[in-house]
């Protein structure tokens, strides 16, 4: 555009005074703070401008009342729109059980009714038969001991926390000794040996990427020693000219020489995997026999729960760590342990779990009912989007934040093409919608993996599907 003609267009552009005296300004002043619109007036005035000066807006009749008005609805959804929770629900069609991304592990509804029940005043520090204050991690506390067999426990934001706080608290200033093949990654870029920084000990490395022996770890130890690390490779595998001992074995060398053994599970296990056709995965349990004195895990992967860092074993260690100034900057608040415990307490017997636990429905479910959800949803989708091209297929789903690394899941998936549009297309209009449905894509198709879909979702899903497949 001439620079001539880019000027004329400028000049004819609307005041923002002018803008807020069109009828529809009044509503928006109505709704938002005054400040609020102007400053988004303002930002689409700025546009507009960007879009002349570049030579994108090229109308020679250029009508203000009509141009006040455009700008004005523009406003108005944006606005609307910062009044949209940035944490929304979505439906998860990947076939990533517990997805970081979109929140890891789906509470059970125990833990969700257990969220409202405690959002007002709650028992959260208070004996209410002593009228005195008391513990907030008793509760969480005696199901852990009661499910682990643990002399104690303690619960904390994350399960790099919990191992911080361990380590912090038996080791800092003095040798940690852990085998080189678990200076392990977690996601985020958050690694053990920074970590370990972090809490003031002094990582002390034995063996080698692929081979570390029992002899290796009495070997490093010194009196500067104050603990030996195991950290289970629950995000990933060494596979080949591998060995490692026993974890009773080290645990072992650690009581010949009295110091704890930290034993790192990232994911905790409280059933056994294998009952239900998965591969073996070490329980919380099996550590504790084994002679671990302090285990960490994750609450937020296969327990379930909300995101927390739970902490098991030896009271003498773990009332160390509660009374360490660390653990009130660590500690999880009411409505972190209110979920934890109705999640755990579904443990105690596992018909409880195959009804209410969602991780244990998706990780366990028989293919076939899985593919019976598919099937009767497709029928129904045909019905109402008969234009678009969708079939029953094989998919392969996973457990997700390192918990089963190796592990496919055998899963059924509804793919879809639309005639005319491509699927990044429709993935994202999906993505966009209200709940937003998060698919993926793969060779030109749309794939929703219905493990990861419960059937309480179906309707909402359908609707969804109707909208972006008419678009």
């Amino acid at each position: 555009m001439g620079g001539n003609a880019a000027v004329g267009l400028l000049r004819k552009l609307p005041s923002v005074d002018f803008i807020l005296s069109r009828p529809l300004a009044a509503a928006l002043l109505e709704r938002f703070p005054r400040g609020e619109v102007v400053e988004r007036i303002r930002g689409e005035l700025d546009q507009l401008r960007e879009a002349i000066l570049k030579g994108e807006f090229q109308s020679d009749f250029l009508a203000r009342e009509v141009l006040a008005d455009e700008i004005l609805s523009r406003t108005r959804n944006a606005l609307e729109g910062s009044l949209r929770p940035g944490f929304r629900r979505v439906i998860n069609a990947t076939g990533i059980i517990l997805h970081t991304n979109l929140g890891r592990a789906p509470l059970p509804g125990p833990a969700r009714r257990s969220l409202l029940n405690v959002a007002g005043y709650c028992t959260l520090e208070i004996d209410l038969e002593k009228g005195e204050r008391g513990d907030r991690l008793s509760p969480v506390e005696d199901l852990l001991r009661r499910l682990t067999g643990a002399e104690a426990a303690a619960v904390v934001n994350n399960n790099a926390a919990a191992v911080l706080l361990a380590l912090n608290t038996l080791a800092k200033g003095r040798e940690v000794i852990v085998s080189r093949g678990q200076l392990i990654e977690i996601g985020g870029s958050f690694r053990l040996p920074e970590v370990m920084e972090r809490s003031g000990a002094i990582m002390v490395e034995v063996g080698t990427t692929n081979k570390t022996r029992a002899s290796d770890y009495a070997a490093a130890i010194t009196e500067r020693t104050a603990a030996i690390l195991v950290a289970h490779p629950s995000n990933y595998r060494v596979l080949g000219f591998t060995e490692e001992p026993e974890l009773g074995e080290v645990v072992e060398i650690a009581n010949r020489h009295r110091i704890p053994l930290i034993h790192d599970l990232g994911g905790g296990i409280l059933i056994p995997f294998e009952n239900y056709g998965l591969p073996h995965e070490p329980l919380v349990q099996d550590s504790l026999r084994a002679g671990a004195h302090v285990v960490t895990f994750s609450g937020d992967k296969v327990i379930g729960g909300p995101q927390s860092g739970i902490i098991v074993g030896r009271r003498e260690y773990v009332d160390r760590m509660r009374r360490n100034p660390l653990m009130r900057a660590l500690r999880c608040d009411k409505l972190i342990l209110a979920a934890l415990e109705s999640t755990l307490q579904l443990f105690r017997d596992e018909r409880w779990l195959r009804h209410e636990h969602p991780v244990f429905r998706m990780l366990t479910e028989p293919v076939s009912e899985t593919e019976a959800r598919a099937q009767r949803f497709a029928q129904r989708l045909r019905g109402v989007c008969p234009s678009a091209t969708m079939e029953v297929v094989d998919s392969s789903a996973e457990a997700g934040s390192g918990t089963l690394p190796l592990q496919p899941i055998p899963s059924k998936a509804i793919r879809l093409r639309q005639p005319g549009g491509s699927a990044e297309d429709l993935a994202r209009r999906l993505r966009l919608s209200e709940p937003p449905v998060i698919p993926y894509v793969k060779e030109g198709w749309v794939y929703l993996d219905f493990r990861t879909i419960a059937e309480e979702e179906l309707e909402d899903l359908l609707e969804v599907l109707k909208g972006a497949l008419a678009a």
